[in-house]
């Protein structure tokens, strides 16, 4: 057994914050299931939004997100991670964290921090590092956190499921008490031992079809936590990123929203302008309408896609503010200084998640979550853009602030080793990817941008269909990484669909043609799905 004061699934921002903070006070394991740099931060373009000019306030940057969340965020949540937000954005930067900036107008040769402007920002608050913030965020992080003699990373291991003391038969409060881990390249099962687990594990893109997310989103986080007996709440909110690459050779590539901040327009394939007839803010409204606009205007024309059009810039200037895409689309053959972008909707984040509060903490007595795969009620129905990586920042650091100030005392329960009991190998792989492929299908068929009671109904009893398979599946042969990460999306899913059939609304990402309309009965009140264990 691995014992380790603090054990943080996910190395992401979220996790490394957190690792980063709390390393002083003890021993910390960083779980990862690919390598240490494999993470969602890593992928993200746009940036992080906060207040930090003259011209922006606090007041405003709460208002944005209320507006955007549609009634469905806590306002204290919102005002806690916005007010704070700036004073972690200094910590990252002490860290080495390096934005781009730009020379002040008139001042001789001073700079200051170029801002940029996305869809439901009333002004420019966006930090970002060129196009590639992500990557940036996880180099200063990942740098810092191999200087931290407490910190111990194990790449390409993935977390099973939680160890609780419900689970192995203790009676009282359920208490988290670490986690079963499997080495991918030894194929044991390892017992991670903690009084503090942290889930950092990223959201669940990779439940569907398409997806601007990479190959490790696959919902591992929330399916543990709900095994486990925490609360899981408002699923139903998966944000389709309007612009994702349209390429039969790329997969997953992220137009990032700011190309429509710096004056982008979206138009159909024969060049007509199309968001002024759906939203006063036009190619800048907020990502649902976005996605649902683009989605109506496929279907009517029948086209595969529509287009992005930046070319009106300067060439210099798109080349230099968004080197990393302008260079992945000249290899699929568009110079997007010449021509226009070729852009889908793909799923791409998860306003829901595991309850916690602002600090984290989750009903389970010593489990924690933070970033993408918690649900604090900072997003509510949509999330407004870059408030994901400000949420990460926030949250990590009043997580492990928390559990330095009252870390639950060493508890004396006996952990079992895992147990494979009869298990053998797998006979036929085929199964796995044949119920891998059709789950993400059937989410995006039947639980996509527009849904219906039917299309639910239906995704509802197949997943329950599929979960019996997998159930059997799993309890019969010893486990893989592939068979794990299928048994949680098909959790994942399950839970998406139940949230989405207990809404009887349209509200923010959730639009259900049967109920079109926002029913004020369910404003503030999110949907609520917890396993009885």
């Amino acid at each position: 057994m691995k014992q380790f004061d603090y054990l943080v699934l996910g190395s992401g921002i979220a996790g490394l914050c957190f690792a980063l903070k709390v390393a002083p006070r003890g021993r910390v394991a960083i779980v990862t299931k690919k390598d240490r740099a494999e993470s969602n931060t890593n992928y993200a373009q746009g940036g992080i939004a906060a207040v930090t000019s003259k011209e922006d306030s606090f007041e405003l940057h709460v208002r944005d997100t209320l507006a955007a969340g549609a009634g469905l965020c806590k306002e204290e949540v919102v005002r806690t991670i916005v007010s704070e937000g700036p004073a972690r954005i200094a910590e990252l930067i002490e860290l080495g964290m390096q934005f781009s900036e730009r020379e002040i107008p008139a001042s001789k040769g001073a700079r200051e921090l170029d801002l940029g402007r996305e869809g439901g920002h009333s002004k420019r608050r966006i930090l970002h590092a060129k196009d590639v913030t992500g990557r940036e965020v996880e180099r200063a992080l990942l740098n810092a956190a191999s200087q931290q003699p407490n910190i111990e990373m194990f790449e390409n291991h993935i977390a099973i499921d939680l160890i609780t003391s419900q689970k192995l038969g203790y009676v009282g409060a359920n208490r988290c008490l670490g986690a079963y881990v499997f080495d991918k390249k030894s194929r044991a099962v390892e017992t991670f031992a903690a009084g503090v687990t942290l889930l950092a594990t990223g959201g669940c893109g990779k439940v569907y079809l398409y997806t601007t997310n990479p190959d490790i989103a696959t919902g591992d986080g929330v399916a543990m936590a709900y095994r486990a007996g925490a609360a899981v709440a408002n699923m139903e909110f998966i944000q389709f990123h309007p612009t994702c690459l349209y390429h039969p050779k790329a997969k997953s590539f992220l137009i990032s929203e700011a190309v429509r901040g710096e004056g982008g327009v979206l138009e159909t394939q024969d060049g007509v302008e199309f968001m002024n007839a759906y939203h006063p803010l036009k190619s800048l409204a907020p990502r649902d309408v976005v996605a649902r606009a683009i989605d109506s205007e496929m279907k009517k024309s029948g086209a595969d896609c529509v287009v992005l059009d930046i070319t009106h810039k300067p060439a210099r200037f798109i080349i230099e503010r968004f080197p990393n895409i302008y260079q992945t689309c000249l290899s699929y053959g568009i110079d997007i200084t010449k021509e226009a972008i070729p852009v889908v909707p793909a799923a791409h984040y998860q306003c829901g998640g595991v309850v916690t509060n602002v600090d984290g903490e989750t009903e389970i007595t010593g489990l924690y979550a933070v970033g993408e795969v918690a649900c604090t009620g900072l997003h509510g129905a949509n999330r407004l853009a870059s408030n994901s990586l400000l949420e990460a920042l926030v949250c990590a650091h009043r997580g492990a602030e928390k559990v330095t100030a009252d870390k639950p005392s060493p508890a004396d329960f006996k952990i079992p080793d895992w147990q494979s009991g009869h298990a053998t190998n797998a006979d036929e792989l085929v199964v796995v990817s044949h119920n891998w492929d059709e789950i993400r299908r059937l989410m995006w068929d039947y639980v996509g941008i527009v849904r219906t009671n039917k299309r639910l109904q239906r995704a509802q009893k197949r997943l329950a269909n599929l979960q019996q398979e997998i159930h059997e599946y799993y309890w019969n042969f010893i486990v893989t990484s592939d068979l794990l990460e299928l048994r949680n999306i098909a959790t994942v899913g399950e839970l998406i669909v139940g949230c989405a059939l207990m809404r009887p609304e349209s509200r923010g990402l959730h639009y259900n043609l049967d109920y079109p309309a926002a029913n004020p009965e369910w404003s503030q009140r999110d949907s609520v799905l917890k396993k009885a264990l």
